[in-house]
């Protein structure tokens, strides 16, 4: 079978992990934004993506990639005018990037796509942008399928709800993997890496890993990257050590609430349950045991990225990088499906 795909607005790579993993090989992926392009290139079997904005990508750009017999086509359009936590403005012109993803797919024809975005895409507009994906590439010969997933289910220590699209030719009906009988947790997830209490930066470990999630990222790495502290203020380190596993701001008496005004109340990780959502900085939650937010190594482990893979840039770069990608487990589910209905079909 061929094996080769696009990835369109591929970040630091999440879905290209993913997809590698499970056989395909990531010809070429796009992004606008450098520092995630850098890491990309850094992190994947060949350094194959490009800092471009999509609507460079001409007809005669595009007759040249076809001549690869590109099988797939996944990405992720950018979300924030989709976003519940955002304004939800329907003429936000990032709402309309997947007509570019819709125009690489009419030129390219590949066997299927997939798209991955934040769940409230399917409610804005009252569905319209839904109906809108699912028109256009049913016109074009897609079997359009839909699911919310959350990453928990799929072996990611986080519950992470996005909405996946997966079209596929010949009448192919997809179905999304089913989740596993297991879950794993954010002690078993972060337990074997270095403290970072004492302030200082480690990039050694100091405990072999006890699981085999741990061992999973692990492998044979013998060098830890992107953990670094956080420095916060007494005054924050005070009230957090007041929370307890679990727990949030709100556990605490109503003195603490007016000290950090925000939407979303302070809140520790639960050692015994999945994390909330990494988000592009994590500024509000905070580490189950140590008084600290996760450094991105942390939040990287929450998404399922390997050890090996190392963020680039800024530390705020990199906390964005690990917080808008897709978790690699949870696109490694999705491909290892696809791969399996193509190898059946073909």
């Amino acid at each position: 079978m061929n094996n080769k795909i696009i990835d369109l607005f591929c970040g630091c790579g999440g879905l290209s992990k993913g997809f590698e993993k499970a056989g395909f090989e990531v010809k070429i992926a796009i992004d606008m934004w450098e520092d995630a392009v850098i890491t990309y290139n850094r992190n994947h079997k060949k350094p194959v993506a490009q800092c471009h904005d999509i609507h460079t990508w001409d007809d005669k750009y595009l007759d040249e990639i076809k001549k690869e017999s590109i099988v797939g086509i996944i990405g992720g359009p950018p979300c924030q005018g989709y976003s519940t936590v955002g304004t939800r403005n329907i003429n936000d012109p990032r709402n309309h990037l997947y007509l570019e993803y819709c125009r690489i797919v009419e030129k390219i024809q590949p066997e299927f796509f997939v798209i991955e975005n934040v769940k409230g895409l399917l409610t804005l507009a009252n569905g319209a942008f839904k109906d809108d994906i699912i028109n256009r590439f049913s016109k074009l010969g897609y079997n359009v399928t839909y699911q919310i997933l959350n990453a928990a289910d799929y072996g990611v220590p986080q519950n992470r709800y996005r909405v996946f699209f997966v079209g596929m030719k010949n009448s192919h009906q997809f179905k999304f993997p089913e989740k596993f009988n297991y879950k794993i947790t954010t002690y078993e997830a972060l337990s074997d890496l270095p403290s970072l209490e004492d302030g200082i930066t480690k990039t050694t470990y100091l405990y072999p890993a006890t699981n085999p999630y741990q061992k999973k990222m692990r492998q044979k790495q013998p060098i830890l990257s992107n953990h670094e502290p956080t420095n916060h203020t007494d005054a924050t380190k005070n009230i957090i050590s007041k929370i307890a596993d679990g727990g949030s701001i709100k556990d605490l008496s109503e003195e603490y609430w007016e000290i950090r005004k925000y939407n979303k109340a302070f809140q520790r990780m639960n050692s015994k349950s999945q994390s909330n959502t990494v988000d592009t900085g994590h500024r509000n939650y905070f580490h189950y045991k140590e008084n600290r937010i996760p450094s991105v190594r942390e939040n990287a482990r929450l998404q399922s990225f390997p050890d090996d893979f190392v963020f680039y840039g800024s530390k705020t770069s990199q906390y964005k990088q690990v917080g808008n990608a897709v978790p690699p487990l949870l696109a490694y589910a999705i491909a290892k499906q696809i791969k399996e209905e193509l190898d059946n079909e073909s």
